[in-house]
């Protein structure tokens, strides 16, 4: 079985137009496993690396790039030589080297300066640059500090973001794969910055986190990654990026739910589609029909984009990601391994059988977070209600209903929340807390009033008026005033 770098290697050889056995030939593997790779639709990417030794200057190399880079304040006759460069590096950063690998390397770094200052880049309809930035928004009546991926297309200068909570690789395949889906294809190259989440390049070797792997498989694109303090490769995205925050983020946007904030957003870009090219002067929507034009297909399946891992619970049930972050499962789960689905906007705990059980908000940042499913807790309860009085989940009832239960003895304790377990189980937790306050403020505690009114508030809602039935009042006028119901019925009608 190949590995992904080979398989990717496979597919980038088959579309340069590399024949069935020339692949084989230069992977090694026999024409079957090409065929079967190239037939397949779901795979993890690795790009061929090629390895090189590592140099001896390679821990001075950013001090030699600091002397160069002050080189530019100051008059041009004072600029330090390769000579020059060997003699700091020997004297103070103790340099073990001979001059020739010093002088090679400065003359390749004046050499790329001198082709970066000219190089005006050309960009193919079709090709489009990644990035995020960031910037403030409020949510849920908070205001927090988010990045949004952005996705530009240098050709038409169209482009288009969402709003996550990172830069993970579930946030950036999330972004692309609503893009793509709203766009209608896929671009069949994507340049990234070298320090994305989803892969970076050292020297000639790049390195792809396995889920984007599989997104790149999947979609069928091609990637490319931009050589490090190389910004100019992007310019677009970034100037995009720019873009966004100044005119769609002010004033700071305020919303409830991110991701239908987030399809929203897409619809955003008409604004500057309407705009003319700042260099072609063709409007930017009619230059992004060229664009189009050159996309993939859309995938036959949908990418899940999710990260499964199995994680080891503390005592409390709980499971810990990046560290600092710590999410419910179930008590019962304490100190066991429990599958957990990593997305971009949810966390989701699943049994055994890989059905979800509990979900939760993903959160991110920097500070330690406890995040709590207190439904989770009723059967633990039910063993102890004692426990009540200290419970998280007390802190989640409305104030009439706690208030209920904290003066019932035991035995009705256990009963109660018995009940809440069963319609939490049939109706969702928030509706059998709010049938059970319901049965109180009515003093009709029991199953079959709180059932009736789970299901009513699931399926109707509680305060929604009953639909009104067909008009009787033809009935009423036949049997109060007598006659021919066919005569009335049809008088009713207008005949």
């Amino acid at each position: 079985m190949l590995i992904m770098s080979q398989i990717n290697h496979i597919r980038d050889l088959r579309q340069c137009g590399y024949r069935i056995s020339e692949i084989a030939k230069k992977v090694g593997a026999d024409h079957k496993t090409i065929r079967k790779y190239l037939d397949k639709d779901n795979f993890s990417p690795a790009p061929p690396a090629h390895s090189q030794k590592p140099s001896i200057l390679d821990p001075y190399k950013p001090k030699i790039q600091q002397y160069l880079a002050q080189d530019k304040k100051h008059w041009y006759k004072q600029h330090h030589t390769a000579r020059r460069i060997f003699q700091r590096l020997t004297e103070e950063e103790q340099y073990p080297g001979s001059y020739s690998v010093v002088q090679r390397y400065v003359k390749t770094l004046r050499k790329n300066a001198v082709e970066k200052s000219s190089l005006e880049l050309v960009w193919e309809p079709g090709t489009a640059q990644v990035d995020f930035g960031e910037a403030d928004f409020e949510e849920n009546g908070r205001t927090v500090r988010l990045k949004y991926l952005t996705v530009s297309f240098p050709y038409s200068n169209d482009g288009y973001s969402q709003v996550f909570g990172g830069e993970t690789a579930e946030c950036v395949c999330q972004g692309l794969q609503d893009i793509f889906t709203y766009i209608g294809g896929v671009p069949p190259l994507l340049i990234f910055d070298n320090a994305t989440g989803v892969g970076h390049r050292v020297r000639d070797v790049i390195y792809e986190s396995k889920l984007f792997g599989q997104f790149r498989a999947h979609c069928q694109f091609r990637v490319r990654y931009c050589n490090p303090a190389a910004g100019y490769e992007k310019g677009n995205v970034e100037r995009k990026v720019g873009y966004t925050r100044a005119n769609l983020f002010v004033p700071v946007p305020k919303f409830n739910d991110r991701e239908t904030y987030n399809r929203q957003l897409l619809a955003a870009h008409q604004i500057k589609a309407v705009e003319p090219h700042y260099k072609k002067g063709e409007q930017i929507q009619v230059l992004f029909s060229a664009d189009k034009a050159a996309l993939q297909p859309l995938p036959l399946k949908p990418f899940n984009v999710c990260r499964y891992e199995w994680l080891k619970a503390d005592g409390y049930g709980k499971i810990c990601l990046e560290g600092k972050h710590y999410y419910s499962t179930r008590p019962e789960n304490a100190h066991k391994k429990v599958l957990v689905g990593i997305r971009a906007n949810r966390i989701d705990i699943l049994n055994d059988g890989g059905r979800v059980v509990v979900e939760h908000q993903r959160v991110y940042g920097d500070k330690r977070s406890d995040i709590s499913d207190y439904s989770t807790t009723l059967a633990t309860l039910l063993n102890n209600a004692g426990a009540w009085f200290n419970s998280g989940f007390r802190q989640e009832v409305p104030d009439l209903l706690r208030d209920y239960l904290d003066a019932q003895p035991k035995p009705v304790l256990r009963n109660c929340l018995r009940m809440m377990q069963e319609l939490a189980g049939q109706y969702g937790v928030k509706a059998a807390i709010s049938a059970m306050e319901l049965t109180v403020r009515n003093g009709s505690v029991n199953i079959c009033d709180a059932s009736v009114l789970a299901a009513r508030i699931t399926g109707y809602g509680i305060n929604t008026p009953p639909e009104q039935g067909p008009s009787l009042y033809v009935y009423d006028d036949l049997f109060l005033k007598g006659g021919s119901a066919d005569d009335d019925t049809k008088n009713a009608c207008g005949a």
